[in-house]
């Protein structure tokens, strides 16, 4: 059945990275604090778009099986994915995505704990959200330049999901973020793709981060 369920989120994962992609290449999307943002990184090219969502489809179905949680989860992916091209190309975080997610997200893992009855979890994932938030929040402050408003309303997003799934969680994605930040950093001087001061989105590896404190979180927890 778990395995039918993935095909199924495969192809699911599929029409909306369609979407994504569509959504990604729009951007910015009409007026507003967006509006006239540069595209001063790569464009993520489409297939890559559909097939990593899809991937991510896959892998958020094989990790949660046909649980009340999976459909919160593989709307965190989907989101996740139009945050990271958008940030890659735009060094952006629009407050239209990740706003409006944190507020869908909490309602779908409010769901999931109505119907699976694990109350304890929706109150960590609240406790999560707060937490990432203002541990970023006081980083922002001190390193306004390395970190902005944007990633620190994406580390509450993140923290309300790490946060149902554990305290161990929520460490460990936190953690992840900053170690896959400063190896992509490290590949790229190798490539002599960016300078020694070149600057890239923490967005992308947060996400990162967190989609392997997700994968793994069973170990994490056991």
């Amino acid at each position: 059945m778990t395995a039918l369920v993935a095909v199924l989120s495969g192809l699911l994962g599929l029409a909306v990275g369609v979407g994504i992609s569509r959504a990604a290449g729009r951007f910015p999307w009409g007026a507003g604090p967006a509006a006239g943002v540069p595209a001063t990184g790569p464009a993520v090219p489409a297939p890559v778009v559909v097939a990593g969502t899809a991937g991510l489809f896959i892998l958020a179905t094989l990790r949660f099986g046909t649980s009340w949680e999976l459909p919160a989860f593989l709307f965190l992916a989907a989101a996740g994915v139009l945050l990271a091209v958008v940030d890659l190309r735009h060094r952006l975080l629009p407050n239209r995505v990740v706003v409006p997610s944190v507020g869908i997200g909490a309602g779908l893992l409010a769901v999931a704990a109505l119907l699976g009855e694990d109350w304890a979890a929706l109150l960590r994932a609240g406790l999560g959200a707060i937490v990432l938030f203002t541990v970023f929040l006081v980083l922002a402050l001190i390193s306004p330049r390395s970190m902005g408003m944007g990633d620190v309303k994406l580390a509450g997003l993140l923290g309300l999901y790490l946060g149902w799934l554990g305290w161990g969680a929520v460490v460990v994605g936190a953690a992840a973020g900053f170690v896959v930040q400063a190896a992509a950093a490290l590949v790229l001087l190798a490539g002599r793709r960016i300078g020694r001061r070149g600057e890239l989105p923490f967005g992308p590896a947060m996400l990162a981060g967190a989609a392997l404190a997700i994968g793994w979180s069973d170990a994490l927890l056991s």
